[in-house]
Protein backbone atom coordinates (compact mmCIF):
# COMPACT_ATOMS: atom_id res chain seq x y z
CA UNK A 1 0.00 0.00 0.00
CA UNK A 2 1.23 3.49 -0.99
CA UNK A 3 1.64 6.35 2.12
CA UNK A 4 -1.51 8.02 -0.29
CA UNK A 5 -3.09 4.68 0.62
CA UNK A 6 -2.32 4.05 3.86
CA UNK A 7 -3.90 7.66 4.63
CA UNK A 8 -7.24 6.32 3.48
CA UNK A 9 -6.98 3.58 6.26
CA UNK A 10 -6.00 5.87 9.00
CA UNK A 11 -8.57 8.69 8.04
CA UNK A 12 -11.15 8.08 6.45
CA UNK A 13 -12.28 11.38 5.39
CA UNK A 14 -11.39 15.35 5.90
CA UNK A 15 -14.32 17.31 5.67
CA UNK A 16 -14.81 20.93 7.11
CA UNK A 17 -17.77 20.81 9.11
CA UNK A 18 -20.13 23.98 8.15
CA UNK A 19 -20.98 25.83 11.56
CA UNK A 20 -24.47 27.16 11.98
CA UNK A 21 -23.68 30.63 14.00
CA UNK A 22 -25.93 32.15 16.33
CA UNK A 23 -27.30 36.08 16.06
CA UNK A 24 -24.29 36.95 18.11
CA UNK A 25 -21.77 35.44 16.25
CA UNK A 26 -23.69 36.89 13.00
CA UNK A 27 -22.94 40.16 14.45
CA UNK A 28 -19.19 39.84 15.41
CA UNK A 29 -18.65 38.30 11.85
CA UNK A 30 -20.02 41.91 10.33
CA UNK A 31 -17.84 43.69 13.10
CA UNK A 32 -14.72 41.93 12.01
CA UNK A 33 -15.51 43.04 8.26
CA UNK A 34 -15.76 46.37 8.42
CA UNK A 35 -12.47 46.23 10.81
CA UNK A 36 -11.02 44.40 7.59
CA UNK A 37 -12.23 47.25 5.23
CA UNK A 38 -10.74 49.80 7.41
CA UNK A 39 -7.12 47.72 8.06
CA UNK A 40 -7.04 47.23 3.99
CA UNK A 41 -7.76 51.08 3.59
CA UNK A 42 -4.42 51.64 5.71
CA UNK A 43 -2.07 49.15 3.72
CA UNK A 44 0.05 49.87 1.05
CA UNK A 45 -1.38 47.93 -2.35
CA UNK A 46 -4.72 47.21 -1.07
CA UNK A 47 -5.07 45.70 -4.86
CA UNK A 48 -2.17 43.13 -3.99
CA UNK A 49 -4.25 42.58 -0.64
CA UNK A 50 -7.20 41.76 -1.87
CA UNK A 51 -6.00 39.33 -4.45
CA UNK A 52 -4.98 37.51 -1.53
CA UNK A 53 -8.21 37.56 0.29
CA UNK A 54 -9.77 36.72 -3.04
CA UNK A 55 -7.60 33.63 -3.44
CA UNK A 56 -8.65 32.60 0.06
CA UNK A 57 -12.31 32.43 0.05
CA UNK A 58 -14.19 33.34 -3.52
CA UNK A 59 -16.45 35.18 -1.73
CA UNK A 60 -14.57 38.53 -1.62
CA UNK A 61 -16.34 41.63 -2.06
CA UNK A 62 -16.12 43.44 -5.16
CA UNK A 63 -14.97 47.02 -3.73
CA UNK A 64 -11.85 47.59 -5.48
CA UNK A 65 -11.78 50.81 -6.88
CA UNK A 66 -10.96 52.45 -10.15
CA UNK A 67 -7.60 54.36 -10.81
CA UNK A 68 -6.72 55.52 -14.55
CA UNK A 69 -3.57 56.43 -13.31
CA UNK A 70 -2.55 53.45 -11.98
CA UNK A 71 1.02 51.49 -13.33
CA UNK A 72 0.35 48.15 -15.37
CA UNK A 73 0.53 45.96 -12.19
CA UNK A 74 -2.34 47.57 -10.94
CA UNK A 75 -4.87 48.46 -14.28
CA UNK A 76 -3.55 44.56 -14.79
CA UNK A 77 -4.71 43.11 -11.65
CA UNK A 78 -8.13 45.61 -11.63
CA UNK A 79 -8.87 44.03 -14.90
CA UNK A 80 -8.52 40.90 -13.55
CA UNK A 81 -10.57 40.41 -10.22
CA UNK A 82 -12.82 42.53 -11.50
CA UNK A 83 -13.48 39.98 -14.91
CA UNK A 84 -13.17 37.54 -12.54
CA UNK A 85 -16.36 38.11 -10.62
CA UNK A 86 -18.46 38.83 -13.31
CA UNK A 87 -17.70 42.38 -14.51
CA UNK A 88 -17.24 43.27 -18.38
CA UNK A 89 -14.85 45.27 -18.69
CA UNK A 90 -13.39 46.46 -22.11
CA UNK A 91 -9.73 45.26 -22.96
CA UNK A 92 -9.11 48.80 -24.10
CA UNK A 93 -7.78 50.10 -20.58
CA UNK A 94 -4.47 48.83 -21.83
CA UNK A 95 -4.45 51.14 -24.95
CA UNK A 96 -2.60 53.30 -22.85
CA UNK A 97 0.12 50.80 -22.34
CA UNK A 98 0.98 50.83 -25.99
CA UNK A 99 3.27 53.05 -28.62
CA UNK A 100 2.24 54.92 -31.81
CA UNK A 101 2.42 52.24 -33.23
CA UNK A 102 -0.11 50.10 -31.81
CA UNK A 103 3.04 48.16 -30.16
CA UNK A 104 3.41 47.17 -26.54
CA UNK A 105 6.05 49.94 -24.96
CA UNK A 106 8.85 48.09 -24.86
CA UNK A 107 9.70 50.03 -21.47
CA UNK A 108 7.74 47.89 -20.04
CA UNK A 109 9.81 44.82 -19.68
CA UNK A 110 11.67 46.62 -17.63
CA UNK A 111 8.58 46.65 -14.97
CA UNK A 112 8.91 42.43 -14.45
CA UNK A 113 5.90 42.69 -11.82
CA UNK A 114 3.66 44.73 -14.25
CA UNK A 115 3.99 42.30 -16.93
CA UNK A 116 3.81 39.19 -14.78
CA UNK A 117 0.17 41.10 -14.06
CA UNK A 118 -0.64 41.85 -17.35
CA UNK A 119 0.37 38.16 -18.66
CA UNK A 120 -2.10 36.73 -15.88
CA UNK A 121 -5.14 39.28 -16.58
CA UNK A 122 -4.84 38.15 -20.29
CA UNK A 123 -6.09 34.57 -19.54
CA UNK A 124 -9.44 36.75 -18.44
CA UNK A 125 -10.20 37.17 -22.53
CA UNK A 126 -12.91 36.44 -24.19
CA UNK A 127 -13.14 35.74 -28.32
CA UNK A 128 -12.33 38.72 -30.48
CA UNK A 129 -10.50 40.47 -28.04
CA UNK A 130 -7.39 40.72 -30.25
CA UNK A 131 -5.33 43.17 -27.66
CA UNK A 132 -5.41 41.16 -24.79
CA UNK A 133 -4.21 37.86 -27.21
CA UNK A 134 -1.30 40.14 -28.29
CA UNK A 135 -0.59 40.93 -24.68
CA UNK A 136 -0.48 37.56 -23.61
CA UNK A 137 2.27 36.82 -26.62
CA UNK A 138 4.32 39.76 -25.83
CA UNK A 139 4.10 39.27 -21.82
CA UNK A 140 4.95 35.21 -21.99
CA UNK A 141 8.14 36.34 -24.55
CA UNK A 142 9.74 38.87 -22.93
CA UNK A 143 9.06 37.02 -19.35
CA UNK A 144 10.71 33.71 -20.55
CA UNK A 145 13.75 35.99 -21.73
CA UNK A 146 13.55 37.33 -18.70
CA UNK A 147 13.65 34.25 -16.42
CA UNK A 148 16.84 33.06 -18.79
CA UNK A 149 18.88 35.87 -18.32
CA UNK A 150 18.84 35.06 -14.43
CA UNK A 151 18.96 38.68 -13.62
CA UNK A 152 15.60 38.77 -12.11
CA UNK A 153 14.30 38.97 -8.02
CA UNK A 154 14.46 35.12 -7.11
CA UNK A 155 11.26 35.38 -5.05
CA UNK A 156 9.75 37.44 -8.75
CA UNK A 157 11.03 34.47 -10.66
CA UNK A 158 9.52 31.92 -8.73
CA UNK A 159 6.21 33.29 -9.07
CA UNK A 160 6.95 34.22 -12.79
CA UNK A 161 8.10 30.65 -13.84
CA UNK A 162 4.80 29.18 -12.22
CA UNK A 163 3.06 31.58 -13.87
CA UNK A 164 4.28 30.37 -17.11
CA UNK A 165 3.91 27.19 -16.43
CA UNK A 166 0.11 27.55 -15.96
CA UNK A 167 -1.71 30.76 -15.30
CA UNK A 168 -3.33 31.44 -11.73
CA UNK A 169 -6.53 31.37 -14.32
CA UNK A 170 -6.57 27.89 -15.17
CA UNK A 171 -5.49 26.63 -11.75
CA UNK A 172 -7.07 24.95 -8.76
CA UNK A 173 -8.31 27.65 -6.06
CA UNK A 174 -7.27 24.85 -3.52
CA UNK A 175 -5.13 22.61 -3.44
CA UNK A 176 -15.69 8.74 0.95
CA UNK A 177 -13.18 6.28 1.94
CA UNK A 178 -16.02 3.85 3.72
CA UNK A 179 -18.40 3.83 0.28
CA UNK A 180 -15.89 3.16 -1.62
CA UNK A 181 -14.17 -0.17 0.27
CA UNK A 182 -17.95 -1.29 0.60
CA UNK A 183 -18.55 -1.75 -2.82
CA UNK A 184 -15.60 -3.92 -3.43
CA UNK A 185 -14.64 -2.68 -6.75
CA UNK A 186 -11.07 -2.39 -6.15
CA UNK A 187 -10.45 -5.68 -4.92
CA UNK A 188 -12.62 -7.71 -7.08
CA UNK A 189 -11.83 -5.33 -10.39
CA UNK A 190 -7.93 -5.64 -9.89
CA UNK A 191 -7.56 -4.83 -13.53
CA UNK A 192 -8.79 -0.99 -12.83
CA UNK A 193 -7.63 1.69 -11.29
CA UNK A 194 -7.91 1.94 -7.26
CA UNK A 195 -7.59 5.66 -7.71
CA UNK A 196 -9.72 6.98 -4.81
CA UNK A 197 -7.18 9.84 -3.29
CA UNK A 198 -6.88 10.77 -6.88
CA UNK A 199 -10.63 11.05 -7.51
CA UNK A 200 -11.35 12.87 -4.04
CA UNK A 201 -8.31 15.72 -5.37
CA UNK A 202 -10.51 16.05 -8.45
CA UNK A 203 -13.86 16.92 -6.07
CA UNK A 204 -11.88 19.75 -3.73
CA UNK A 205 -10.64 20.91 -7.16
CA UNK A 206 -14.19 21.16 -8.21
CA UNK A 207 -15.59 22.24 -5.13
CA UNK A 208 -13.66 23.47 -2.27
CA UNK A 209 -16.38 25.40 -0.09
CA UNK A 210 -17.34 24.03 3.21
CA UNK A 211 -20.61 24.29 2.78
CA UNK A 212 -20.23 21.82 -0.10
CA UNK A 213 -19.35 18.53 1.59
CA UNK A 214 -22.26 16.62 0.10
CA UNK A 215 -21.39 18.04 -3.51
CA UNK A 216 -17.72 16.55 -2.95
CA UNK A 217 -18.96 13.13 -1.42
CA UNK A 218 -21.85 12.74 -4.73
CA UNK A 219 -18.74 13.62 -6.74
CA UNK A 220 -16.34 11.31 -5.24
CA UNK A 221 -18.51 8.49 -5.96
CA UNK A 222 -19.43 9.27 -9.15
CA UNK A 223 -15.44 9.90 -10.51
CA UNK A 224 -14.92 6.37 -8.93
CA UNK A 225 -17.03 5.04 -11.39
CA UNK A 226 -16.14 6.25 -14.23
CA UNK A 227 -12.49 5.38 -13.71
CA UNK A 228 -13.51 2.29 -13.21
CA UNK A 229 -15.78 1.83 -16.38
CA UNK A 230 -13.70 3.80 -18.75
CA UNK A 231 -11.23 0.89 -17.31
CA UNK A 232 -13.74 -1.90 -18.38
CA UNK A 233 -13.82 -0.52 -21.94
CA UNK A 234 -10.43 0.63 -22.80
CA UNK A 235 -8.64 -2.22 -20.95
CA UNK A 236 -10.39 -5.29 -20.27
CA UNK A 237 -13.14 -6.35 -22.11
CA UNK A 238 -13.90 -7.55 -25.48
CA UNK A 239 -16.08 -5.76 -27.74
CA UNK A 240 -19.42 -8.39 -27.24
CA UNK A 241 -18.79 -8.14 -23.99
CA UNK A 242 -18.73 -3.97 -24.11
CA UNK A 243 -21.58 -4.09 -26.35
CA UNK A 244 -23.79 -6.53 -23.51
CA UNK A 245 -22.54 -4.06 -20.67
CA UNK A 246 -23.67 -1.19 -23.07
CA UNK A 247 -27.21 -3.13 -23.87
CA UNK A 248 -27.54 -3.71 -19.78
CA UNK A 249 -26.92 0.24 -19.23
CA UNK A 250 -29.33 1.15 -21.61
CA UNK A 251 -32.22 -0.90 -20.33
CA UNK A 252 -30.89 -0.06 -17.01
CA UNK A 253 -32.69 -3.41 -16.10
CA UNK A 254 -31.18 -5.52 -13.39
CA UNK A 255 -32.84 -8.94 -14.84
CA UNK A 256 -29.74 -8.54 -17.88
CA UNK A 257 -27.11 -9.45 -14.99
CA UNK A 258 -27.26 -13.09 -16.12
CA UNK A 259 -26.37 -11.88 -19.70
CA UNK A 260 -22.81 -10.57 -18.30
CA UNK A 261 -19.36 -12.06 -17.33
CA UNK A 262 -18.84 -11.71 -13.62
CA UNK A 263 -16.60 -8.36 -13.65
CA UNK A 264 -19.38 -6.68 -15.12
CA UNK A 265 -22.08 -8.14 -12.85
CA UNK A 266 -20.02 -6.34 -10.15
CA UNK A 267 -19.41 -2.94 -11.78
CA UNK A 268 -23.15 -3.32 -12.82
CA UNK A 269 -24.84 -4.07 -9.65
CA UNK A 270 -23.00 -1.41 -7.56
CA UNK A 271 -23.17 0.94 -10.01
CA UNK A 272 -27.33 0.36 -10.33
CA UNK A 273 -27.72 0.31 -6.52
CA UNK A 274 -25.45 3.50 -6.61
CA UNK A 275 -27.20 5.52 -9.24
CA UNK A 276 -30.35 4.56 -10.17
CA UNK A 277 -32.29 8.17 -10.65
CA UNK A 278 -28.88 8.85 -13.28
CA UNK A 279 -29.96 6.17 -15.97
CA UNK A 280 -30.11 8.48 -18.46
CA UNK A 281 -26.89 10.30 -17.95
CA UNK A 282 -24.89 6.69 -17.65
CA UNK A 283 -26.51 5.71 -20.91
CA UNK A 284 -24.82 8.23 -22.39
CA UNK A 285 -21.13 7.70 -21.14
CA UNK A 286 -21.16 4.10 -22.09
CA UNK A 287 -22.49 4.78 -25.30
CA UNK A 288 -19.51 7.23 -25.96
CA UNK A 289 -17.76 4.78 -24.33
CA UNK A 290 -18.65 1.76 -26.59
CA UNK A 291 -18.15 3.48 -29.74
CA UNK A 292 -14.70 4.99 -28.76
CA UNK A 293 -14.03 1.00 -28.55
CA UNK A 294 -16.02 -0.13 -31.66
CA UNK A 295 -13.53 2.70 -33.63
CA UNK A 296 -10.66 0.67 -31.82
CA UNK A 297 -11.73 -3.17 -32.35
CA UNK A 298 -12.71 -2.46 -36.50
CA UNK A 299 -9.04 -0.03 -36.42
CA UNK A 300 -11.12 3.13 -37.46
CA UNK A 301 -9.54 6.40 -36.93
CA UNK A 302 -12.60 9.04 -36.75
CA UNK A 303 -12.15 12.71 -38.63
CA UNK A 304 -11.31 15.21 -35.81
CA UNK A 305 -14.84 16.78 -35.09
CA UNK A 306 -16.10 13.36 -34.84
CA UNK A 307 -13.83 12.49 -32.20
CA UNK A 308 -14.42 15.85 -30.85
CA UNK A 309 -17.79 15.60 -30.33
CA UNK A 310 -18.08 12.05 -28.68
CA UNK A 311 -15.23 12.87 -26.36
CA UNK A 312 -17.04 15.71 -25.26
CA UNK A 313 -19.62 13.34 -23.66
CA UNK A 314 -16.86 10.22 -23.05
CA UNK A 315 -14.54 12.53 -21.18
CA UNK A 316 -17.40 12.77 -18.26
CA UNK A 317 -18.05 16.28 -17.64
CA UNK A 318 -21.61 16.30 -18.62
CA UNK A 319 -22.06 13.26 -16.65
CA UNK A 320 -20.06 14.83 -13.52
CA UNK A 321 -21.29 18.39 -13.84
CA UNK A 322 -25.08 16.67 -13.95
CA UNK A 323 -24.67 15.31 -10.47
CA UNK A 324 -22.65 18.21 -9.18
CA UNK A 325 -25.97 20.77 -10.68
CA UNK A 326 -28.39 18.23 -8.80
CA UNK A 327 -26.43 17.74 -5.47
CA UNK A 328 -26.58 21.76 -4.39
CA UNK A 329 -29.38 23.77 -7.07
CA UNK A 330 -32.39 24.82 -4.67
CA UNK A 331 -34.60 24.96 -6.43
CA UNK A 332 -34.00 24.11 -9.93
CA UNK A 333 -35.24 26.13 -12.74
CA UNK A 334 -36.85 24.33 -16.08
CA UNK A 335 -34.66 26.44 -18.30
CA UNK A 336 -31.18 25.42 -16.58
CA UNK A 337 -32.80 22.04 -16.25
CA UNK A 338 -33.05 22.53 -20.24
CA UNK A 339 -29.71 23.78 -20.03
CA UNK A 340 -28.10 20.56 -18.86
CA UNK A 341 -30.06 17.70 -20.72
CA UNK A 342 -28.70 19.74 -24.27
CA UNK A 343 -25.17 20.11 -22.80
CA UNK A 344 -25.30 23.92 -22.61
CA UNK A 345 -22.03 25.84 -23.49
CA UNK A 346 -20.32 26.05 -20.66
CA UNK A 347 -20.44 22.22 -20.32
CA UNK A 348 -19.49 21.38 -23.58
CA UNK A 349 -16.63 23.91 -23.10
CA UNK A 350 -15.55 22.64 -19.90
CA UNK A 351 -15.57 18.79 -21.52
CA UNK A 352 -12.78 20.53 -24.50
CA UNK A 353 -10.69 21.51 -22.33
CA UNK A 354 -10.65 17.99 -20.21
CA UNK A 355 -10.47 15.65 -23.26
CA UNK A 356 -8.20 13.42 -23.89
CA UNK A 357 -4.95 15.04 -26.06
CA UNK A 358 -3.34 11.97 -27.31
CA UNK A 359 -6.13 10.37 -28.75
CA UNK A 360 -7.19 14.07 -30.18
CA UNK A 361 -4.08 14.80 -31.27
CA UNK A 362 -3.37 11.15 -33.30
CA UNK A 363 -6.96 12.06 -35.04
CA UNK A 364 -5.72 15.54 -36.08
CA UNK A 365 -2.46 14.69 -37.46
CA UNK A 366 -4.47 11.78 -39.72
CA UNK A 367 -6.53 13.91 -40.95
CA UNK A 368 -4.63 16.81 -41.50
CA UNK A 369 -1.38 14.68 -42.14
CA UNK A 370 0.80 17.44 -40.28
CA UNK A 371 3.48 16.54 -37.26
CA UNK A 372 2.45 16.08 -33.87
CA UNK A 373 4.43 18.75 -33.03
CA UNK A 374 1.92 21.01 -35.45
CA UNK A 375 -0.84 19.00 -34.15
CA UNK A 376 -0.17 19.47 -30.61
CA UNK A 377 0.12 23.41 -31.08
CA UNK A 378 -3.65 23.26 -32.17
CA UNK A 379 -4.79 21.27 -29.36
CA UNK A 380 -3.45 24.19 -27.43
CA UNK A 381 -5.20 26.64 -29.42
CA UNK A 382 -8.81 24.73 -29.16
CA UNK A 383 -8.26 25.12 -25.40
CA UNK A 384 -6.99 28.44 -25.14
CA UNK A 385 -10.53 29.12 -27.32
CA UNK A 386 -12.46 27.15 -24.56
CA UNK A 387 -10.92 29.32 -22.00
CA UNK A 388 -11.88 32.41 -23.82
CA UNK A 389 -15.59 30.97 -23.83
CA UNK A 390 -16.57 30.71 -20.40
CA UNK A 391 -14.66 33.57 -19.87
CA UNK A 392 -17.82 35.08 -21.97
CA UNK A 393 -20.37 33.08 -20.18
CA UNK A 394 -19.18 34.23 -17.22
CA UNK A 395 -20.33 37.85 -17.71
CA UNK A 396 -23.54 36.90 -19.55
CA UNK A 397 -27.07 36.17 -18.73
CA UNK A 398 -27.00 32.53 -17.50
CA UNK A 399 -29.85 30.60 -16.66
CA UNK A 400 -27.04 28.45 -13.80
CA UNK A 401 -26.68 29.91 -10.14
CA UNK A 402 -22.79 31.09 -9.56
CA UNK A 403 -22.30 27.98 -7.47
CA UNK A 404 -22.75 25.77 -10.91
CA UNK A 405 -20.76 28.17 -13.31
CA UNK A 406 -17.64 28.21 -10.78
CA UNK A 407 -18.03 24.19 -10.34
CA UNK A 408 -17.89 23.88 -14.37
CA UNK A 409 -14.99 26.24 -14.63
CA UNK A 410 -13.43 24.53 -11.41
CA UNK A 411 -13.75 20.89 -13.06
CA UNK A 412 -11.52 22.70 -16.30
CA UNK A 413 -9.06 23.94 -13.70
CA UNK A 414 -8.75 20.55 -12.06
CA UNK A 415 -8.05 18.50 -15.13
CA UNK A 416 -5.34 21.03 -16.49
CA UNK A 417 -3.59 20.66 -13.00
CA UNK A 418 -3.73 16.54 -12.91
CA UNK A 419 -3.08 16.40 -16.66
CA UNK A 420 0.06 19.29 -16.62
CA UNK A 421 2.95 16.62 -15.90
CA UNK A 422 1.74 13.98 -18.33
CA UNK A 423 -1.18 12.25 -19.81
CA UNK A 424 -4.12 10.35 -18.34
CA UNK A 425 -4.38 11.34 -14.97
CA UNK A 426 -1.45 13.00 -15.63
CA UNK A 427 0.66 12.90 -12.61
CA UNK A 428 3.31 10.36 -10.86
CA UNK A 429 2.87 9.13 -7.55
CA UNK A 430 5.45 11.04 -5.96
CA UNK A 431 3.74 14.48 -7.41
CA UNK A 432 0.33 12.76 -6.34
CA UNK A 433 1.36 12.37 -3.26
CA UNK A 434 2.69 15.59 -2.43
CA UNK A 435 -0.73 17.21 -3.88
CA UNK A 436 -2.82 14.83 -1.40
CA UNK A 437 -0.72 15.30 1.68
CA UNK A 438 -0.91 18.99 1.58
CA UNK A 439 -4.66 19.26 1.20
CA UNK A 440 -4.82 16.76 4.45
Amino acid sequence: MTEVGSLVGTYAMFEPRVVRLGESYTRRADTLKRDIRRMLDQVEEPLNKFQTLERIHSNTNKSVRWNKEAVLYAIALEFRLYRQHGFDVPQEIFNNFKDEAGNFKLCLCEDTRGMLYLYEASYLSIRGEGLLDEARHFTAKHLTESLKDQKMDQNLATFVSHALELPLHWRMPRLEARWWKGTGLAEKLSFARDMLMENFFWTVGINFEPQLQFTRRMTTRLISFITVIDDIYDVYGTLEELELFTNAVERWDINELDRLPDFMKICFFALYNSSNEMAYDWTDLCRAYLLEATWYHKGYTPAFEEYIENASISVGAPLALVHAYNSFANPMTKEALDCLDKHSDIIRWSSIIIGDSPKSTQCYMNEISCSEEEARRYIKHLISEAWKKINEGRVSDSPFNGIFIDTAINLARTAQCMYQLGDDRGIDDDVTKERVLSLL
